[in-house]
């Protein structure tokens, strides 16, 4: 009786050794078959191109505007200084500029802003005044001459008495000038002449 369980017992752990082996085989040939399965579908795929991240930046200058050419002149500062008064005073144009009658509607008024300068330190009497109420202008072309458009519409006149050493003072008048004269001779009382000074608009 012992004998036969034995053989039994030996039977089946044969049995089992051989459901093991072959187990363990069916595993590797699956784990094989898995592998080659894996290795073709990657070499078949194409690889996806990844678009590059650096910017191709242009180091071509972007091309800059031409610069506007200004359809009038204006006085540049330092551009029209006369003596006046001998060498007691400096008159120096700022701007002539053509504006609007304010009554009228017509463009035929030039506003000239100037500014006196005392230089004399001594030897400035109560006599000299600059009218600038009386100054006029000329047509260099033409030789027409123009006046003030009101003594309203001017400073009026300027005291070099009152005016200390190097200071200044500032005047304004306006002449009546018709539209489509761009260059004025300006005369200001008892200063030299200012030759062709250009009218901005």
């Amino acid at each position: 009786m012992s004998t036969f369980l034995s053989s039994v017992a030996v039977l089946l752990s044969t049995l089992a050794l051989g459901c093991s082996g072959y187990v363990a085989y069916e595993v590797f040939t699956l784990r094989e078959t898995l592998n080659a399965t894996n290795t073709n579908t990657l070499s078949n795929t194409t690889p996806t191109q990844v678009p590059s991240s650096t910017a191709t930046i242009s180091t071509q200058p972007t091309a800059s505007p031409p610069p506007t050419t200004a359809t009038t002149s204006a006085i540049q500062p330092g551009q029209f200084m006369q003596p006046a008064f001998g060498k007691k005073a400096e008159v120096e144009l700022l701007s002539a500029k053509r504006i609007k009658d304010p009554e009228t509607g017509n463009r035929d008024v030039i506003n000239v802003q100037m500014r006196i300068r005392r230089l004399a330190t001594d030897g400035v009497v109560g006599s000299n005044i600059i009218s600038i109420a009386s100054t006029t202008a000329r047509n260099p072309d033409t030789s027409v001459t123009y006046k003030g458009v009101a003594l309203d519409r001017s400073t009026g006149s300027v005291s070099l008495f009152q005016v200390r050493p190097q200071a200044s003072a500032d005047a304004y008048i306006w002449l009546r000038v018709p539209d489509g004269v761009n260059n004025l001779d300006i005369f200001v009382p008892d200063t030299a002449a200012f030759k062709n000074v250009p009218i901005s608009l």
